[in-house]
C-alpha cells in the first residue's frame, strides 16, 4: 500500500453545477486495485467476466466490495470497517477503524491527481487502459505508467467503487464509483467523472475496486 500525504481537494457535481472542498488526512491505498487472485484467496469466489489472475477483480456489487474489505480484515485481525443489519437498510461506515475500506470518493480523486492539476495525470494512452487501446478486455494490473504517487490503473481498466452515497434525496442508496473502464471514450476517462449505481445489485465487467486504510492516530 503507498502512503497518500495530507492534503486537499475540490469535487464538483455537474449534475447540480456545484463544488465543494474536502480536507483530506493522510491514508493508504493499495498500489493496485483488487486482483483476481487476491479475491479469490480472500472469498473462494471467481466472478470475473474476463479470466487472468493478475487482472483486476470485477462484476462485483459495492457490498460484495465491502464484504472482501471486512472479510480481509478479519483474516488480519484488524477493525472492520463496515457493520450490515439483517436487511440491508442501514450501513454503518467506521472510518477511525484500523481494516480495510473503500476509499471515500474525495480520497479518491486526490490520490488519482496526486497533485497533478489537470483531468489526468498522464497522457492517456501511457497511464490508461481504455476503447481505444483495451482491444475490449481487461489487462493485468500495473502495466501502465503509474501516477507521481506510484498508483496504477487509477484510470481506466476497471471502475472503481468508493465507499460514499451519491444522493440520498434523489438516488437513495447509490454508491459512487471512479476512474473509467476499459470500454469507456477518452472523454469518460478523467480523474473528475462521477458515476452512481445500486449497491446491492449492480455490477458490470468494467467495474472494479481497490482497498484503502486509516493511518493511527497521530501517525
Amino acid at each position: 500500500m503507498v502512503e497518500i500525504p495530507d492534503g486537499e481537494i475540490e469535487l464538483r457535481d455537474d449534475r447540480i453545477k456545484q463544488k465543494w472542498t474536502v480536507m483530506i488526512e493522510s491514508f493508504l491505498l493499495s498500489k493496485f486495485a483488487v486482483t483476481q487472485d487476491l479475491y479469490l484467496e480472500v472469498t473462494g469466489k471467481a466472478p470475473s467476466t474476463f479470466q487472468g489472475t493478475k487482472h483486476p477483480v470485477e462484476t462485483i456489487t459495492w457490498k460484495e466490495a465491502v464484504v472482501f474489505c471486512n472479510s480481509l480484515s478479519i483474516k488480519l485481525n484488524l477493525e472492520p470497517c463496515y457493520c450490515f443489519n439483517d436487511d440491508d437498510a442501514e450501513i454503518n461506515f467506521d472510518q477511525t477503524a484500523n481494516g480495510f475500506r473503500l476509499p471515500t470518493e474525495a480520497e479518491w480523486e486526490y490520490a488519482c491527481k496526486a497533485g497533478a492539476s489537470g483531468i489526468r495525470y498522464g497522457e492517456l494512452d501511457a497511464i490508461a487502459w481504455y476503447k481505444g487501446n483495451s482491444a475490449q478486455q481487461t489487462h493485468p494490473v500495473g502495466t501502465k505508467e503509474p501516477n507521481a504517487w506510484g498508483l496504477y490503473d487509477m484510470l481506466g481498466n476497471v471502475w472503481e467503487w468508493c465507499t460514499d452515497l451519491y444522493d440520498t434525496d434523489v438516488y437513495g442508496s447509490y454508491r459512487i464509483f471512479r476512474g473509467g473502464g476499459w470500454c469507456d471514450e477518452e472523454r469518460s476517462v478523467m480523474a473528475t467523472t462521477r458515476r452512481r449505481s445500486h449497491p446491492f445489485s449492480f455490477k458490470i465487467d468494467d467495474l472494479g475496486f481497490r482497498i484503502a486504510k486509516s493511518k493511527p492516530r497521530g501517525q
